[in-house]
């Protein structure tokens, strides 16, 4: 079936592409994890041209953690502009929707927040809690379908966020090509995620991501507030992290023009000198952006 192949990572071939010569020490840096035994994923898309800029192995469907909560987000957001649900409709937690690592929330002593609030926490902090409550009121099964409707065979939000994994549960919590990931931000950027409305109103959650630690290290903005331009670079993005995985989506503006990326990195986290190799990488790749549309 479909949604069984979607399950099922499937590795890479190390295969890529340049065009023009551009990102030829992201190219090189990326082979180098990949020939080290990791899995790589990379894409790079001119938002205006919609010109591919970097292709490494961008079809392949990876784990991307908490990178495919955008899909939430995006059908928040469009039960928002339809009207089926008020940005002030307010969600209590539950023992059910407990789970650690990532937010804020599980050490707030609030209750219950409004559904508005909550997408913030998910944007901004990846927050685990506030993914698990929204899912409790929008439901997997909208997520998946509204993914289906923009046309992504092979991104897919999977699962609530856990703690622990059995054996009866999604293996991973997302799914995604960086082909794919790349084109949605940069659909975003161009109001055609939905409609403009949705588009933007996800724009504005995602511009809020204090997660820089990955390709978006090499931007130089301050991870607390970068919500509007500095130095004339706009950035919106989106992270998942896992053991032995880093992912990062996002869209970079800045004077010379704007691109929308997608790189993840699937690799055994056996010591910190290779993570430390991967997110080098990883920042090549910011660089070389960062060079592209400054």
């Amino acid at each position: 079936m479909r949604r069984d192949r979607l399950r099922r990572p499937r590795d890479g071939r190390h295969r890529g592409q340049l065009v023009g010569g551009r990102f030829t020490g992201s190219f090189e840096a990326l082979g180098e994890v990949a020939y080290s035994g990791a899995s790589v994923s990379a894409s790079v898309l001119d938002v205006e041209s919609g010109e591919q800029l970097l292709s490494i192995d961008d079809r392949i469907t990876l784990p991307t953690a908490s990178v495919g909560k955008v899909l939430l987000l995006v059908e928040l957001s469009a039960r928002m502009t339809a009207g089926r649900i008020s940005d002030l409709t307010v969600l209590d937690r539950a023992p059910v929707d407990e789970v650690g690592d990532s937010g804020i929330w599980q050490h707030l002593q609030v209750p219950a927040l409004p559904v508005a609030d909550l997408a913030v926490l998910v944007a901004s902090t990846s927050d685990n809690l506030a993914t698990n409550v929204l899912l409790g009121q929008i439901g997997l099964e909208a997520v998946r379908k509204r993914a289906e409707s923009l046309g992504l065979s092979r991104t897919a939000l999977l699962d609530l966020v856990r703690d622990e994994r059995g054996p009866d549960d999604a293996p991973q919590l997302s799914l995604g090509s960086t082909a794919e990931l790349s084109w949605l931000f940069a659909a975003l950027s161009k109001g055609e995620i939905v409609d403009p409305v949705t588009s933007q109103r996800v724009i504005g959650w995602l511009g809020l991501n204090m997660d820089l630690s990955m390709v978006a290290s090499a931007f130089g903005l301050d991870p607390l507030a970068h919500r509007f331009a500095d130095h004339g670079l706009s950035l919106v993005n989106k992270t998942g992290t896992d053991t032995g995985l880093r992912s990062e989506a996002g869209l970079l503006r800045g004077s010379r023009g704007a691109v929308a990326y997608a790189v993840t990195v699937r690799f055994t986290d056996g010591s910190l000198p290779t993570r430390l190799r991967v997110l080098e990488a990883m920042r090549t790749l910011g660089s070389e952006l960062l060079e592209h549309v400054h």
